[in-house]
């Protein structure tokens, strides 16, 4: 599957999933903002991808939980290209704890503001060069805390709260944006791993959540997955 010559952009790419994701574009010949709270974890990104290619890199700085950070990265990718094809919204902040006064209140706001409002706020500045694009996608890692019913994650309430909101976002923009031909692609995938043997009975790992998105980005435009809901490895007490 080759995205030679798309311009992606990824956010929170400096580490874990979403520097696999810039990668993997990255190894299929796109051009990929790298997008990152931490400008030196950009540039390590950005830098394995001049170095091995086929694709190119920018390294750029995204707060999502910083409204001005967020007005001013789409500011800058709207001077750097007329178009964007591909935006994935990556970058959340994770938190652990089962009772709320686990965390501090400045962690519950930046996890909420940077995943929900984040991702709007974002998603909203990038909406032209989309629509500038031929073929327009913007793919939304959620997770299976944004689902109803949801109780299996040891992820703190605020986490909940704010895959909530981006599953509800999602929603109405996949319906919102369908008449344009921009797709809205989500994925809901339980708690998972970096690295693993990928077998049947073993937990998901980062590998196939990005091969997932890989495979829907790489669709014809009449088709629109709208949504990957995964079966969660069942525990000795579940």
């Amino acid at each position: 599957m080759s995205f030679e010559g798309l311009r992606v952009a990824v956010t929170g790419a400096g580490r874990d999933t979403g520097r696999l994701l810039a990668l993997a574009f990255a190894e299929r010949g796109a051009h990929v903002y790298v997008s990152a709270r931490n400008p030196g974890a950009a540039e390590r990104t950005a830098e394995w991808i001049r170095r091995h290619g086929p694709g190119t890199a920018e390294p750029l700085v995204c707060d999502l939980a910083r409204p001005d950070s967020v007005r001013a990265f789409a500011a800058t990718l709207a001077d750097r290209t007329d178009h964007l094809d591909v935006l994935v919204n990556n970058g959340a902040g994770y938190v652990h704890g089962d009772d709320l006064g686990d965390v501090e209140d400045e962690a519950i706001i930046a996890t909420i503001g940077g995943a929900a409002t984040g991702t709007v706020l974002l998603t909203k500045h990038l909406l032209p060069l989309l629509r500038a694009s031929v073929r327009p996608d913007i793919v939304n890692l959620i997770s299976t805390c944004g689902e109803v019913g949801h109780r299996r994650s040891n992820a703190h309430p605020a986490f909940y709260a704010a895959k909530h909101a981006q599953a509800g976002f999602a929603e109405i923009i996949s319906h919102r944006l369908r008449a344009e031909g921009i797709r809205v692609i989500s994925l809901f995938p339980p708690d998972f791993v970096q690295d693993g043997p990928r077998e049947a009975t073993g937990e998901l790992t980062a590998r196939s959540v990005v091969e997932c998105v890989l495979f829907a980005v790489g669709q014809p435009p009449d088709c629109f997955i709208r949504e990957f809901r995964f079966e969660q490895v069942r525990s000795p007490r579940s």
